[in-house]
């Protein structure tokens, strides 16, 4: 790895989600010897991946280097690798370009689409965690666009126009509501010759209503928008397959589409090696103190999606989502600090800021405590905290900008196939 030998603590942190960025941030100037790695050489910043995959945005635009976060520390390092397991018993994180030794580890790895063992979906359909995902998703939808117009079958053009999203939480919702957007503000324009009444958007959820972590208000205000903007929502449903095209799901409802987008479900990114009693099987997430030290271990902590710290409030830990693990990054680089000299860590305490998702232009749904918003504001309030939380000045200032442009011009500009990709029968681009 060409890292120097130093007398400084080491502290060895695997990720660069929000948990592995908000931790590095904090401990930079510090007297350790701090070294991030990670499989990819940027921060991403996924609450706003759908936009990627909708041309709203480019992928710089919500991506950030991580040599830029580490460079302001003199014993600050960088290296990109994917880590292939840890020995605790010599403190050894083991990569694809080698060892490296640690006085302290923590483990920011994240989570990972969830499958439910079901390897038919997990073959054939799109997922969306990470950019190359994204991408992905975007150049196919184009793809099957540009077909549609230019086929003389219409069973094949509905299949081509027909977009099948599993899971209604977050990410689903959104994605819906900017493919329908796309739909109804964008793509009759690009696309003249073409009708679009033809184009299909289902959302399938297996619980009873969308947006299930969120408030029953926030659940109808969504519901409500959605089927506004002409989506079509299949709750208490679940999808059992996707093969040749076909969506089979547990009623009778089945669709045949080009374009199958899984958003159901997450779990965990463990590294093996760790004392298996402390991995939670079923979530695939580490058993974590008030500390974020994992069980069984004094100097390997986890944070963010990866752990599971057990609460009166959230007995099976706390949501998967951006705060919890910023927060958690935040407080065990305060812990660490204190450690070192010599003093006494403190318990984690979460502080929920509350939850929020957009459906489309000037829709949106926000919880925050008793405070339940709906509409033009809670878009207001969903467009602020994501631009206030973007990583870097020039990330906020370009999305920002497209956003306006977007808003006053009813365009998304970044529809561009760059990247082509193409399904597993035809020369498959891997999905990462």
């Amino acid at each position: 790895m060409n890292i120097p030998h130093t007398n400084l603590s080491r502290l060895v942190v695997i990720g660069g989600g929000f948990a592995g960025v908000a931790l590095a941030r904090k401990m930079v100037k510090e007297d350790v010897q701090l070294i991030l790695l990670d499989r990819h050489n940027y921060h991403t910043f996924q609450p706003l991946l759908y936009q990627v995959s909708t041309s709203s945005l480019e992928p710089d635009s919500i991506a950030y280097p991580l040599r830029k976060i580490v460079k302001r520390g003199k014993n600050t390092f960088f290296r990109m690798a994917e880590v292939e397991s840890i020995d605790p018993d010599t403190k050894q994180v083991h990569t694809t370009i080698g060892n490296i030794s640690y006085d302290y580890l923590v483990i920011a790895t994240g989570a990972r689409t969830n499958f439910f063992g079901n390897a038919s979906i997990k073959s054939n359909a799109m997922r969306m965690k990470n950019l190359p995902q994204a991408l992905n998703l975007r150049s196919l939808m184009l793809e099957n666009l540009e077909q549609a117009v230019i086929t003389s079958d219409p069973e094949e053009r509905k299949e081509l126009l027909r977009f099948v999203l599993a899971g209604a939480g977050p990410t689903g919702v959104e994605l819906a509501g900017g493919i329908a957007e796309l739909k109804l503000n964008v793509l009759p324009r690009d696309y003249p010759d073409m009708d679009f009444d033809d184009m299909e958007i289902h959302l399938i959820e297996g619980a009873s209503r969308v947006l299930p972590p969120m408030s029953e208000h926030a659940s109808k205000k969504a519901t409500q928008f959605l089927q506004n903007l002409g989506v079509q929502i299949h709750t208490n449903t679940q999808v059992k397959n996707y093969s040749d095209n076909l969506v089979t799901t547990n009623t009778d409802l089945s669709l045949k589409t080009a374009t199958f987008i899984w958003s159901a479900g997450v779990t965990g990114a463990p590294v093996s090696g760790i004392n298996a009693n402390a991995l939670i099987p079923r979530a695939n997430r580490y058993k974590v103190n008030e500390f974020n030290q994992v069980e069984g271990y004094e100097n390997i902590f986890a944070i963010g999606d990866i752990s599971v710290m057990e609460t009166k409030i959230y007995p099976k830990g706390h949501p998967m989502v951006a705060q919890p693990a910023i927060q958690q990054g935040s407080h065990l680089a305060k812990n660490l600090k204190r450690h070192l000299k010599g003093k006494a860590m403190t318990p984690f305490k979460y502080f929920d800021k509350g939850s929020m998702a957009t459906i489309g232009r000037n829709k949106a749904v926000v919880d925050i405590g008793k405070f339940k918003f709906g509409g033009f504001f809670a878009w207001f309030i969903w467009m602020f905290i994501h631009l206030w939380f973007l990583v870097g000045f020039r990330n906020r200032f370009v999305t920002f900008f497209n956003w306006v442009y977007n808003y006053i011009n009813y365009d998304k500009a970044a529809r561009l196939i760059v990247r082509p990709f193409k399904n597993k029968n035809n020369n498959t681009v891997d999905r990462v």
